[in-house]
């Protein structure tokens, strides 16, 4: 797995999880939902679990423990996650069909273009241009079918 250095993370228990009453990991969790969900926060580069956390008006240790709890990854993992979701129907949308990588890149909240490419990649299993071009190639064989 050498391409885009890749590691696996070593699974390790928060003992500050336990301390997050069920009823508040509920409530955050319908209000980071919201935030990724419906206002789309993760495309903004600069959009850190702290600023989410002063958003939320609670603590990066609570946000934190709720998205390990709720998604059982960590905040970059989750944003990441839905940033790759988002680039996904960029690289499919006719609309889009114009925009290079780095635009596509910079649209869904990633700083860089190595970082997008590294997320990609590791979400999906191929890169970005890979991802357009074999849905191109789909399209063009459905379409003569």
């Amino acid at each position: 797995m050498g391409k885009y250095n890749l590691t696996e993370k070593k699974d390790k228990i928060a003992a500050y999880r336990s301390l997050v009453r069920a009823e508040l990991v509920d409530e955050l969790y319908e209000k980071i939902l919201k935030i990724f969900v419906v206002d789309k926060k993760y495309r903004d580069p600069d959009y850190s679990a702290k600023k989410m956390a002063e958003e939320l008006n609670t603590n990066t240790r609570y946000i934190s423990a709720v998205v390990n709890i709720r998604f059982q990854q960590n905040y970059s993992s989750v944003v990441n996650e839905y940033r790759v979701k988002d680039a996904q129907h960029l690289l499919t949308d006719k609309r889009y069909m114009d925009k290079t990588m780095e635009e596509i890149s910079a649209m869904v909240g990633f700083s860089n273009r190595q970082s997008f490419y590294a997320a990609f990649y590791k979400n999906i299993g191929v890169t970005p241009r890979t991802y357009r071009m074999e849905f191109l190639a789909k399209e063009k064989e459905t379409a003569k079918g």
